[in-house]
């Protein structure tokens, strides 16, 4: 086996597949390494299986980073319509959801299957089952020591040590996001070893729980979810909200979970396409016997209404109030309600937590990294792409960008 390779891409996801392909193209020749025994399985639970491979609306302000600059020259120059050339050519239906998130109408298989082609037709080399056992810089190359599992029978394996040499490595293994997938720390080690600092990093896209006084207040709305406008730390997101058993989930939450530490207060407006005020008068003025509970009824599920209700009448500090029809409400409790209805302030305890958290916030600081080729500024011949640097994407697409756009970058280089 020729173990020589120009470029050895660690990482066998979205942002090494497509650096892989885009280097090959320029004639070089690669080797993608992954220790999953499955190829792009991230991918393929992606998006509720349908992966939301980009966005028509694509902008640094979309991504998290201690440096808000370092994502703007790749997204640049691959940008998502780049990408939607390559997605047209292999006649990938797809749609979107509304807010410019593209899914692909089959399954994230569509996406996942245009990779492996693009890997095939380029003859790019995928070895997965790999473990990296060392990795030493000589001279003017990379030696890798791998051990592989080798199939030789229905029960039982062998695994062998092969030592590759390689001019460019490419670092694509990824954050801690979800570990059943395989994800861990690695990259940071690579990054470290060779001189990189490593940002804090935490979960991110991540559902929120609450503390044992939060759960009491919410245990009868697991399962209810509402459309909301979430704010925290001067960031803004209206989408759908979901109670859980641990807490608050849904893309709403997700989003602002970027944006949110411990210790912070989140606010929800549980009407942001009412003017409460008005609202209310006018419906005063015409069922002035009806009840609040009622009134929010129509708004919002029974059980979510009932634990809005009783959220305002704490404020009153009166429960008996809850019978109160609305002619009855004077301008001061009217101030309240909208008050309770579009600005509520709940403390999360924590964030969910790796297991689910669909991203990682931190990571290489991209201070040592070059914009341009996503090449160390630490150790020439070493890249690093995709979700391993401090770049997070939002919900909707963006992290699939960040991949593709990475990847292709380092591509021009290696």
């Amino acid at each position: 086996m020729n173990s020589n390779y120009q470029i050895i891409i660690i990482g066998a996801g979205a942002a090494g597949l497509f650096c892989a392909i885009n280097a090959a193209k320029r004639g070089r020749k690669v080797l993608v390494l992954d220790h999953a025994n499955k190829l792009g399985k991230k991918i393929l639970m992606s998006g509720g299986g349908r992966c939301n491979f980009t966005n028509y609306s694509i902008e640094p302000e979309n991504y998290v980073s201690a440096n808000s600059h370092f994502c703007k020259s790749a997204l640049s120059r691959f940008n998502q319509w780049q990408f939607l050339e390559l997605v047209d050519q292999y006649n990938i239906k797809y749609f979107d959801k509304g807010q410019g998130e593209l899914f692909c109408e089959n399954s994230s298989k569509d996406i996942r299957d245009l990779l492996v082609d693009e890997c095939q037709l380029n003859n790019v080399r995928i070895q997965l089952k790999s473990s990296i056992v060392s990795i030493e810089k000589k001279e003017e190359s990379f030696s890798i020591q791998v051990l592989s599992n080798t199939i030789k029978g229905a029960t039982t394996s062998e695994s062998e040590q092969t030592t590759y040499h390689c001019e460019s490595l490419v670092i694509a293994t990824g954050g801690l996001s979800i570990p059943s997938m395989g994800a861990t720390g690695f990259g940071y080690e690579v990054a470290e070893q060779f001189g990189h600092k490593i940002l804090a990093t935490r979960p991110g896209l991540s559902p929120l729980t609450f503390e044992s006084k939060w759960l009491n207040k919410t245990k009868g709305l697991p399962g209810n979810s509402a459309n909301v406008l979430v704010s925290c730390n001067n960031h803004y997101f209206k989408d759908a909200l979901l109670f859980t058993h641990k807490g608050l989930s849904g893309p709403s939450i997700l989003q602002i979970s970027n944006y949110w530490n411990k210790g912070d207060p989140i606010v929800i407006n549980w009407l942001p396409d009412i003017n409460v005020t008005k609202w209310f008068c006018e419906v005063r003025q015409t069922r002035p016997d009806i009840q609040l509970k009622a009134l929010l009824a129509t708004q919002f599920s029974q059980s979510l209404a009932e634990f809005l209700c009783a959220e305002f009448f704490s404020l009153q500090g009166n429960s008996k109030l809850q019978s109160t029809k609305l002619k009855q409400f004077d301008h001061a409790d009217i101030d309240q309600l909208d008050s309770c209805l579009t600005a509520w302030v709940t403390y999360p305890k924590d964030y969910e937590g790796y297991k689910v958290a669909e991203v990682t916030i931190g990571g290489v600081n991209t201070d040592e990294v070059s914009s341009k080729s996503m090449e160390s500024d630490k150790q020439k011949g070493l890249y690093l792409i995709g979700e391993v640097l401090d770049v997070t994407g939002q919900l909707g697409g963006y992290n699939f960008q960040w991949a593709w756009a990475s990847g292709a970058a380092a591509a021009e280089f290696v």
